[in-house]
């Protein structure tokens, strides 16, 4: 059964739904939360798990360090285990550009409290030793980086955000929104309509639907990523970053006895495919090749696809229209960003000024302002 009425519906049970959940809950508010399908089942479960404040953007340096420090203390808030491995990000870089770009980007984190550094190509393979050399400039790594795992993190923030008296409910459908006198007055749904007058959008990938049902452009498109994680790989470097070529968007960490490994495909085209096909795979190992061949000799044990949410300048929608609050178009950030983000919509809702300001994410800088995209995307 679905609750009457709730202060707060937040729609998707993602990392930022139940984060947003969690953070709202644990202040007061009466808060349901609704997912179509189980919690972390969309994107978030099929996300690298990669954590970092390596960013060209002030606000997404921002909110990668506060999401960081929260992964740190996850197990005593909300508590949970993530399995955090803080062993850095490690950026291979291979056109000059780019060098600039990252320095440019270091001087920033480095001014808000981020240790990254710039490295040689020598170093970047002490710390990496499966990488090839060749054709590689420079390197960029902080070392408070690293990856956990997605389920864990939905998990936790669910678990506390029932304890702090939340109602979460998978298997619901959210089929339109009701307005009244201009304001919002309820969430329709396949089990029932429920009474609220503030509505959050954490849907991802399927946010520009629900935002539909409000009257609120919110340009997001999906588009598909995949993933494999190789056969067990003996005798792998200890403390392994998470390494990304950089021109390739070529990516590796530690996955249990292996590693997982992935890469964008420039001829993706946007929809909703959650297929797995060869064709991304013949391109991904003539570059796995080139730039780790080790990895190339590793037999595949599994591999899924998942769905980025992707805005014009790849930097998240944060902000609201009236009682219609929206954090999503993350463009693959928004894993690693969710416990601020929670933070973040909590004190929007509570009308409270954020610790990070988010204005410049606002759904209207596509209404012809300056449009300042995000370079250090993977």
């Amino acid at each position: 059964m679905l609750p009457s009425s709730a202060e707060v519906v937040v729609v998707g049970g993602g990392a930022v739904g139940v984060s947003t959940a969690f953070h709202l809950a644990e202040a007061g508010v009466d808060v349901l939360l609704l997912e179509r399908g189980e919690l972390g089942s969309g994107s978030t479960s099929k996300a690298a798990g990669g954590v970092r404040a390596q960013f060209s953007d002030p606000v997404n340096v921002e909110l990668g360090l506060r999401s960081l420090r929260a992964f740190e203390d996850f197990a005593r808030r909300p508590g949970g285990e993530i399995d955090l491995k803080q062993q850095g990000y490690l950026f291979l870089l291979s056109d000059p550009a780019d060098v600039a770009a990252f320095e440019d980007g270091v001087a920033l984190q480095n001014s808000l409290g981020v240790p990254s550094r710039m490295l040689s190509v020598e170093q970047a393979r002490e710390l990496s030793p499966l990488v090839s050399p060749d054709g590689l400039l420079a390197a960029a790594y902080s070392p408070t980086d690293g990856h956990c795992t997605p389920e864990g993190v939905v998990q936790g923030y669910a678990g506390a955000a029932r304890e702090h008296g939340a109602v979460l409910r998978r298997g619901v459908e959210v089929t339109g929104i009701e307005t009244s006198g201009g304001g919002i007055s309820a969430v329709l749904t396949d089990a029932g309509p429920v009474r609220t007058s503030t509505v959050v959008c954490a849907a991802g990938a399927w946010s520009a639907r629900i935002g539909e049902f409000a009257g609120v452009e919110l340009p997001v498109r999906p588009l598909r990523r995949q993933v494999l994680v190789t056969e067990p790989m003996p005798d792998l470097p200890p403390r392994l970053p998470f390494t990304i070529d950089f021109a390739t968007s070529f990516y590796f960490h530690e996955e249990g006895p292996g590693l997982l490994v992935g890469m964008s495909d420039p001829e993706e085209e946007f929809g909703f495919r959650l297929h797995t096909d060869d064709r991304w795979l013949d391109r991904l190992g003539e570059v796995v090749t080139r730039r780790a061949p080790r990895i190339a000799e590793a037999g595949v044990a599994h591999g899924w696809a998942g769905l980025y949410e992707v805005t014009p300048d790849h930097n998240a929608l944060v902000g609201h229209v009236g009682g219609f609050y929206y954090a999503t178009g993350f463009s693959g950030h928004g894993f690693l960003q969710s416990p601020a983000i929670g933070e973040v919509v909590r004190d929007l809702v509570l009308g409270r000024e954020p610790a990070i300001d988010v204005s410049g994410l606002d759904v209207g800088r596509f209404d012809g302002a300056e449009i300042r995209p995000e370079h250090n995307c993977v």
